[in-house]
């Protein structure tokens, strides 16, 4: 069974970082997204359902982003690097389940955990961008300008992903989703193997045009008995879809500020 890292201290936190060299070195999972310029040396791969809601096709080191409104999505964003060799940390999220996180195929191996960090949150999230390619951080309350900015420029600094789930200012990508209906179940048997979101895109930069997608979010670890095939959804989905008007409006508050999380 793998072994699952919960961080009490934040002493606990260095140790960590130190006993396993991290620090400088869990930087393997952007070799998976080549491309010709270099650009794919910076990405961090995500499930091809939520490239397109990504300028770069996925998470750009040294940036920050915001999610709000769904553990759902905020999960999914860690599967593909943690599958392809990246450590990712989760900060002040003692509810977090271990299962669901299996079952979005996060490797538990390679994931450090800290559910109470208590007021020294920051401290501790940035001492995990020293050696951690993605650190969520669920702040316990709304987070100053000035602080948020020290934390992205530590995570620009360092190479990492900062991934803020709740209130929040400055972030380069903000993800807002609405939760919406299962995939799986036909006439009453089946498994639920599919989550619906309607997810909401604004941000600054290349990312300041507010668009909005239909994902599909799988649950990797579906599987189906005999005869108990999921029902696919309707295709034609995960296109993204430019906001304009009033949609767009509602929207485009901010860069980096998101409402009360689900």
């Amino acid at each position: 069974m793998a072994k699952i890292f919960t961080l009490r201290r934040p002493t606990d936190v260095a140790d960590l970082v130190r006993s396993h060299g991290l620090t400088g070195l869990v930087r393997p999972a952007s070799a998976h997204v080549p491309h010709p310029d270099g650009v794919g040396e910076r990405i961090l791969p995500v499930l091809p359902e939520l490239r397109g809601l990504f300028p770069a096709g996925g998470l750009r080191r040294g940036s920050t982003v915001l999610v709000g409104g769904s553990t759902s999505l905020l999960l999914s964003l860690l599967t593909s690097a943690s599958s392809a060799g990246s450590w990712c940390a989760v900060v002040g999220m003692p509810d977090l389940g271990l299962v669901a996180a299996a079952e979005f195929g996060i490797a538990l191996g390679r994931l450090a955990l800290v559910p109470d960090p208590g007021p020294d949150w920051p401290a501790v999230v940035a001492a995990l961008l020293d050696g951690i390619d993605v650190v969520v951080a669920a702040p316990p309350g709304p987070v100053p300008v000035a602080l948020a900015g020290r934390l992205a420029a530590r995570a620009r600094q360092r190479g990492g992903v900062l991934v803020p789930y709740g209130r929040w200012t400055g972030a380069d990508v903000v993800l807002e989703a609405t939760a919406g209906g299962w995939s799986g179940l036909g006439r009453g048997r089946g498994r639920l193997c599919r989550h619906e979101l309607v997810v909401s895109r604004r941000g600054r930069g290349a990312a300041a045009l507010p668009r909005q997608a239909v994902v599909w979010i799988p649950r990797l670890g579906c599987v189906d008995p005999p005869g108990l095939g999921c029902v696919d959804p309707p295709g034609d989905l995960g296109r993204l879809h430019p906001l304009q008007g009033e949609q767009a409006s509602k929207i485009s508050r901010s860069p980096g500020q998101v409402g009360a999380v689900a």
